[in-house]
Formats: C-alpha cells, sequence, structure tokens
C-alpha cells in the first residue's frame, strides 16, 4: 500500500501553476509530513507540523494528511490533554518496509513474487538480504535456516 495518495483538495496534483505557486505532486505533502515528523524532538501538534511546513497550508489540510497517514499506519497519535500529538510509526526503511508486505499480502502466490523477487536482486543486494536472513534465523545444528518462513 503506497503512502501517496491524492491530495486532501481532491485534485490530480499535476506539477502546474496555481496562484504564481508550484502544485505539489501526488504524495509530496504526506512526504513532507513523515520528513517533518522524523524530525520532531518527540510527539508533535498538527499546528506545530503545520509551522514547520512553512504555514502557507491550512490548518485542515495538515488534519487531513496526517488522517490519512494514520489510516495507512505510517503515524500514530495519541491525546495529550484536549489535543492530540503525532509521531511518526517507523522510520523510512520501516515504512518502505511495511508497502513491500503489504503488497505481497495482497498476491495470491506469495512463493512466485518472492521468487521473482530475489532473482532480480544485485548480488550486492542478494549478499545483504542472505546475511539478514541468516541473522534473524541462525542455523540449527548445521541443518539450515529453521522455522519455515
Amino acid at each position: 500500500m503506497e503512502l501517496a495518495g491524492p491530495e486532501p483538495d481532491g485534485g490530480d496534483s499535476g506539477d502546474g501553476e496555481e496562484g504564481g505557486r508550484r502544485r505539489r505532486g501526488q504524495g509530496e505533502l504526506a512526504t513532507e509530513v513523515l520528513t517533518v515528523l522524523h524530525g520532531a524532538p518527540g510527539p508533535v501538534t498538527a499546528s506545530w507540523v503545520q509551522e514547520q511546513l512553512g504555514g502557507e497550508l491550512a490548518y485542515t489540510t495538515v488534519m487531513t494528511i496526517l488522517s490519512r497517514l494514520l489510516a495507512k499506519q505510517a503515524v500514530v497519535r495519541s491525546r495529550v490533554g484536549r489535543a492530540y500529538v503525532w509521531s511518526a510509526a517507523a522510520d523510512a526503511a520501516g515504512l518502505t518496509a511495511r508497502r513491500m508486505r503489504r503488497l505481497l499480502d495482497t498476491e495470491p502466490d506469495r512463493d512466485a513474487v518472492l521468487a521473482s523477487f530475489v532473482t532480480a536482486l544485485t548480488p550486492e543486494d542478494e549478499q545483504v538480504l542472505r546475511s539478514l536472513l541468516n541473522a534473524a534465523d541462525p542455523p540449527q545444528d548445521g541443518a539450515g535456516r529453521g522455522g519455515g518462513r
């Protein structure tokens, strides 16, 4: 599942000009919000996010983006007093991994998808993947990987 989606105003987000300003591309606002949250000192309010984005976006636009990111589990929120505070659910690598997993979960033939993915890896990426798999599930009694993933 992608983090990108249509812009909150329902527009198609071309790269044309609107009011002398460049329109953002699809998903660009969500990416900017996530970047702000990753750099935040901790959980922050939507107003704080709005301020960090330059204050040009309406508060309701920022809230729409945060709500969509929450629905995609890319951010988390908690109540502090009467306000909500927001933070990124994971770092950029974690979000990409989550998207990959969701895509894999939609496929009926997981084995074929994984086989295709692995055969398309560069030798360097394949070695990294092998190392990660070996570290996550070390061989038991020299019999190879256990756990049947």
